[in-house]
């Protein structure tokens, strides 16, 4: 049985249950024992995974000898919101409002439905950012029930994303070079940037289950069947001619999953590009390979030709001890799914360099008890100690009674002279906070544009489509066909620097062009458009009347005539909530 000084770790993915028992040293970490089990993500059976989960947990914890411990476990990157916000150079006495205020603007549901926590990054300059997770409360809860169930308690609540980059920076100490890590699991994929400080993550819905599901498409099987075939007979066949180096149906298979697996490239480019432009990193010069699916044959060959990098396996076990009860050997062929366990591990030794704790409310109740009772039980020692004072007091003289009068005069003196302290301070506190109100404001409007272009982004992923302007409009309406008008001064070009744009009687944008570009084929703005209905900034209803795509398209060239390269296009959309413009 593990001691009450060992850190369980448990990482519960789509597919693989994992569960490391470590032992905290002033250096590191030892792996005293481990264990792994794996159940079918086949999104058919969904609603079986909970009991297939609470079991394959309680076998884990029987065959490690737990019992009734609290174990450190993470969450799975596609359950969480992970956001990274930047702050002005303020102290830290006055950020955890103003996060507060942004973990509001950011977080896509209410604040009180969720169970957030943030911590700041070292950026190395002078303006702060910070890291914000957050979860539904009811999923936190229902996710930390099935845990309880099994007889484990909770110790802590960590995300996978964090948890692997904590791994990254434990291990390859002293890297410097913009790195990613590719974690790819059975339904989400994890981006994780480490460069210098700097430090990014992003999940995409791209994993091995989608491979497998794609097999069970093509040869008309079951997903069980087609999982099996993955992982018997499956690989990535390369370019070059490598398929006619195989047999007809493993280059017939393989050629399955590498047009899967063709779109993870291009989303791994993709953030790539976001990463870059948008939180100021370099590009990766190399890439750390993790995950169950890193074990298919010619995998990292693959991503090494579509992204031009070395690729190799992420080892999180480089400063890791391990204990001589685990099997050396059998573990270096698992290594690279560890990650999770290890972080986790650093998490609850307090040896990670980010440290997050998502906390279910049960949780936070026990926390709350067990905080207060030192509280009680000063309580009830003053209670007895003021009852013996005053039965002492009854029995003193009058003079002692009046000594006692004066010494709380002076006393009194002294608290009012900490009273107008105190209100000097509160004063001070009410302009910061009106500071902190007015930088929010602007804030939230220069983030509202970001926002909505990356929105526009997730839905033009696409190598035939790109979109040349955006431009927003006034005035929609659709009667006779729809229209709008230009928001912006077309003698702007010509007019004395310093002059806005805006046209000065327009107060708001209500709308917005979308002038683009397709290589051969205009069903592909069809379905770009059908991907945009699902936008959070876009109205497909305008006065309650639903819009028919013809109504959207304005222009749509069927292809490329005479010489060009490419057709135009050309969309125009109503916002679902205006943008102030003055």
């Amino acid at each position: 049985m593990a001691d009450q000084q060992s850190i369980i770790a448990l990482n519960i993915g789509s597919q693989r249950i994992s569960m490391g028992v470590f032992s905290p040293t002033k250096s590191g970490l030892v792996l005293k024992s481990y264990g792994a089990t794996s159940i079918l993500a086949d999104p058919a059976t969904e609603a079986a995974r909970i009991p297939q989960v609470q079991l394959a947990i309680k076998e884990l914890a029987k065959s490690l000898k737990l019992g009734s411990q609290k174990a450190a476990y993470a969450l799975s990157g596609q359950s969480v919101f992970v956001r990274f916000v930047k702050l002005p150079p303020l102290e830290d006495e006055g950020m955890d409002e103003l996060v507060k205020f942004e973990a509001q603007q950011n977080v896509p549901f209410p604040i009180d439905e969720v169970v957030w926590d943030w911590e700041k990054l070292k950026t190395g300059g002078i303006d702060n950012e910070v890291v914000l997770v957050a979860i539904k409360s009811d999923s936190l809860n229902d996710l930390n029930s099935v845990v309880a169930e099994t007889g484990l308690g909770t110790r802590l609540v960590d995300c996978a994303p964090i948890a692997l980059y904590n791994a990254y920076r434990f291990n390859y100490q002293g890297n410097e070079e913009s790195t990613l890590i590719i974690d790819v699991g059975a339904k989400t994929t994890n981006l994780i940037y480490a460069d210098g400080q700097k430090f990014f993550t992003r999940s995409v819905s791209i994993g091995g289950a989608v491979l497998t599901s794609a097999i069970a498409k093509e040869y008309n099987v079951s997903f069980a069947e087609a999982e099996n075939s993955k992982l018997t007979s499956g690989l990535v066949t390369l370019g070059g001619g490598h398929a006619g180096q195989l047999d007809e149906a493993a280059a017939a298979l393989g050629t399955v999953i590498r047009n899967s697996l063709t779109r993870l490239s291009a989303e791994v480019q993709r953030t790539n590009t976001l990463f870059r432009s948008q939180h100021g990193g370099n590009a990766p010069v190399k890439v750390l390979l993790a995950g169950g699916s890193a074990n298919l044959p010619y995998f990292r060959e693959f991503l090494a030709e579509k992204l031009s990098l070395p690729v190799e396996l992420f080892n999180p076990l480089l400063r890791v001890s391990v204990g001589k009860a685990i099997n050396v050997d059998a573990l270096a062929t698992e290594a690279h799914m560890m990650g999770e366990l290890v972080g986790l591990g650093l998490r609850a030794s307090e040896k990670s360099e980010i440290q997050i704790d998502l906390v279910p409310e049960v949780v936070q109740a026990q926390r709350d008890i067990n905080r207060r009772k030192p509280a009680l039980v000063t309580a009830a020692a003053l209670l007895l100690a003021g009852l013996g004072a005053w039965a002492f007091f009854k029995m003193t003289s009058v003079a002692a009674a009046e000594k006692h009068l004066k010494d709380l005069d002076a006393e009194g003196v002294q608290l009012e002279s900490s009273a107008k302290k105190i209100k000097r301070l509160l004063a001070e506190e009410k302009k910061t906070r009106k500071l902190i109100k007015a930088y929010a404001a602007a804030e939230t409007g220069r983030l509202s544009g970001v926002d909505m272009w990356n929105d526009i982004a997730e839905k033009f992923v696409s190598e035939k489509i790109w979109i040349t302007d955006l431009e927003p409009r006034t005035e929609f309406t659709t009667d006779e066909g729809g229209g709008s008008e230009v928001v912006i001064d077309q003698a702007f070009m010509n007019s004395a620097y310093g002059k806005s744009a805006l046209k000065s009687e327009v107060e708001s944008a209500d709308s917005f062009i979308i002038r683009g570009f397709h290589l051969d084929d205009q069903t592909g703005v069809v379905n770009i458009v059908e991907k945009l209905r699902t936008s959070d900034y876009f109205d497909f209803e305008w006065g309650g009347t639903p819009m028919a795509t013809t109504a959207i398209i304005k222009q749509n060239v069927n292809k490329p005539v005479d010489k060009a390269y490419a057709a135009p296009f050309e969309l125009l959309i109503p916002l679902k909530k205006p943008i102030k413009l003055q």
